[in-house]
């Protein structure tokens, strides 16, 4: 049977302006905060995995020739995309659309994002536009809906759904997506093709369903979730990608479906091995200058920052406070993951959009993704009282660490005491020799990220 969203007591318009929220301009009590001295910082680059795919369409297509004598002639084929992130994921899914039209293939593309873009049709064609991809771009026509389908039940209580589009309209669906790791949960198959065809591709009702079982299960449920879609819907393979410490697409491969529960869980090791990591193991403040869905589905990404709502993941340093400055522009105003700050600017406050960040926050049952700390006009202030909420630490000997954001770690400011950590890993450099921490009249950071400053 059909599905579709319940139309909400609350409109759309009611909810989109950000939340307010106070903001405290330090002064008075705060004063002997801000005249605590600070370390000085140098600019470091670190290296990481460089391997690159150069050529997007010969790559797709060389990846795909072994699936040829899975699409049949004049068939109807779905491809599923969607996830945000992803490098040039718009030549990929052109390249992929270009290989099943010389398949003889009639091809039309899907939203596969759960509940991203407001869980709406509309702001689903959005997302994939911000992706770069359009029917004018890739060459074929997006069919954007929130209506499922029901498959039955995976385990008792829980149905699994499945875009009506793809199931009803298609004779075969090829879901596109990077392999990683997880920001939510561990296992040995978690972001991925499965999840795409688990999650994704049941749009908003699937994806509330699966969450609704929470995140404990999800080692189990999403693979488990996945072989059940497989055995009831068309979906003869799917096109997995990874990406190098750069973020960089490094990897093309087709994954016929008999074998894509064994193959994503080797391919996620591949993954894991090549994403970037923090050069610490201990950090008093981190400072990010951005969040955001493009970024991680956590809008940071918790294998970096070692924390979850529940506490330390075990993985990455122990960070005791975090700062973020800014949401970044493709976010569009999803700030889910701001919980994990502590301490936030008051420009990325604005910037929330409450019905993107409270859907995605409510369909991943975690509303502590929305949770919004202390709340500061600028970076002088902001790193002052992350300082001073930290324990065992006297402001001049904090190991101070500020990056872009957790998918791009090659350049770091890197406080003094924290550069030795950094010299001892042998893939880190000093680019900019350690100096004071500059900030502007505005009490912003004044260096940026280039060598000169």
């Amino acid at each position: 049977m059909d599905h579709q969203p319940r139309p909400e007591s609350t409109s759309q318009s009611e909810l989109s302006d950000p939340p307010t929220h106070v903001v405290v301009a330090p002064g008075g009590a705060f004063d002997e905060f801000m005249r605590r001295p600070l370390p000085g910082w140098a600019l470091v680059r670190q290296r990481l995995e460089t391997a690159q795919v150069r050529d997007v369409a010969t790559s797709v297509s060389y990846a795909l020739a072994p699936m040829a004598g899975l699409i049949a002639p004049g068939s109807r084929v779905c491809v599923a995309a969607g996830s945000r992130g992803i490098d040039r994921i718009d030549e990929v899914v052109r390249a992929t659309v270009a290989w099943l039209r010389t398949a003889r293939a009639d091809v039309f593309v899907v939203p596969a994002m759960g509940s991203h873009g407001g869980a709406t049709a509309e702001g689903q064609i959005h997302v994939l536009a911000s992706l770069g991809i359009t029917e004018e771009s890739i060459g074929c026509e997006i069919r954007s809906g929130m209506e499922t389908v029901e498959l039955g039940e995976v385990r008792p209580g829980v149905p699994i759904f499945i875009d009506r589009h793809a199931y009803q309209e298609a004779d075969a669906i090829v879901p596109i997506n990077r392999v990683k790791p997880h920001t939510d949960f561990s296992g040995e198959i978690e972001s991925g093709l499965m999840k795409m065809i688990a999650i994704g591709l049941g749009k908003q009702h699937g994806a509330d369903t699966l969450h609704r079982q929470g995140f404990a299960v999800f080692h189990d449920l999403i693979p488990q979730t996945a072989e059940f879609t497989l055995a009831r819907a068309k979906i003869p393979f799917g096109l997995a990608l990874i990406e190098n410490g750069y973020a960089h697409l490094a990897h093309i491969e087709a994954v016929a479906a008999a074998h894509m529960a064994r193959r994503e869980r080797e391919l996620l090791v591949f993954a894991r091995d090549l994403m970037p990591r923090l050069p610490f193991s201990q950090i008093d403040v981190l400072v990010l200058d951005a969040i955001g869905k493009d970024i991680s589905g956590l809008g940071m990404d918790s294998n970096v920052v070692g924390r979850y709502y529940a506490g330390p993941t075990g993985s990455g340093p122990s960070i005791q406070r975090i700062v973020v400055r800014d949401l970044t522009d493709a976010t569009e105003g999803n700030a889910v993951g701001i919980g994990l700050a502590d301490v936030v600017l008051e420009r990325a406050v604005r910037k929330m959009d409450a019905a993107k960040t409270y859907m995605n926050s409510v369909t991943a049952k975690t509303p502590e993704g929305a949770r919004v700390g202390v709340t500061l006009p600028d970076d002088r202030s902001a790193l002052a009282i992350a300082l001073a909420c930290c324990v065992a630490v006297e402001s001049t000997d904090a190991r101070i660490v500020r990056v872009p954001d957790t998918k791009h770690l090659d350049m770091l400011w890197v406080s003094e005491p924290a550069v030795a950590a950094a010299l001892e890993t042998g893939r880190c450099e000093i680019v900019r020799a350690p100096a004071p921490i500059r900030f502007d009249a505005d009490g912003m950071f004044a260096d940026g990220w280039g060598a000169a400053g």
